[in-house]
């Protein structure tokens, strides 16, 4: 009767603990799973050996290199395709715009862009040889000031030639740069 006892607690204790069991288990079953949304992009480099410094108020026109394979809709992509497009004027700077993709010798029309490259003072306008000219510019035009004031002093030189770095600085005009191996990941429209 004992034996009957506990198999019958036995059996109520697994009827107990069997549905929190199963709960569990439904628990994790049931969670839902979250798959990332992403967006088809690519990942490519300018096809220039050199650094280019785009004014960013013109179209530039350049073929990129996919770096990358990749898919868009059922085409597939290789590693070396050549991304056909311009960078375009935005605020801020310059977005690559691409319209084709040429896979060996057929073409794929594409719809991609870039998200906006940002402009900066031109490098090559801003560096110590400039920055003496302007100086030495500024320095002439204290001289001439000076001159014309009728005292020649050397605090004005020194100013002028201080005003001659800020505005030369200051005037150097606006370029997107892009380096040889500079990554541009564009996104799919």
């Amino acid at each position: 009767m004992k034996a009957v006892a506990i198999a019958s607690a036995l059996i109520s204790l697994g009827a107990i603990i069997s549905p929190v069991l199963a709960q569990e288990t439904t628990v994790e079953q049931t969670e839902p799973v979250i798959v990332a949304q992403t967006e088809q992009t690519l990942n490519t480099t300018v096809s220039s050996d050199e650094t280019l410094y785009l004014n960013k108020d013109e179209v530039h026109e350049y073929n990129l290199v996919l770096e990358d394979r990749t898919s868009i809709g059922d085409r597939f992509l290789p590693e070396g395709s050549i991304i056909r497009g311009q960078f375009e004027p935005v605020d801020g700077g310059l977005r690559y715009v691409a319209t084709s993709a040429e896979v060996g010798d057929r073409i794929f029309d594409i719809d991609a862009t870039s998200e906006t490259l940002a402009d900066r003072k031109d490098p090559r306008q801003t560096d110590v040889g400039d920055i003496i000219e302007d100086a030495a510019i500024g320095a002439a035009g204290g001289l001439i000031v000076g001159e014309i004031l009728g005292d020649i002093d050397f605090l004005e030189i020194l100013g002028g030639a201080a005003a001659g770095v800020v505005v030369g600085n200051v005037t150097a005009p606006s370029v997107v740069v892009i380096e040889p191996d500079q990554s541009i990941l564009l996104y799919q429209d």
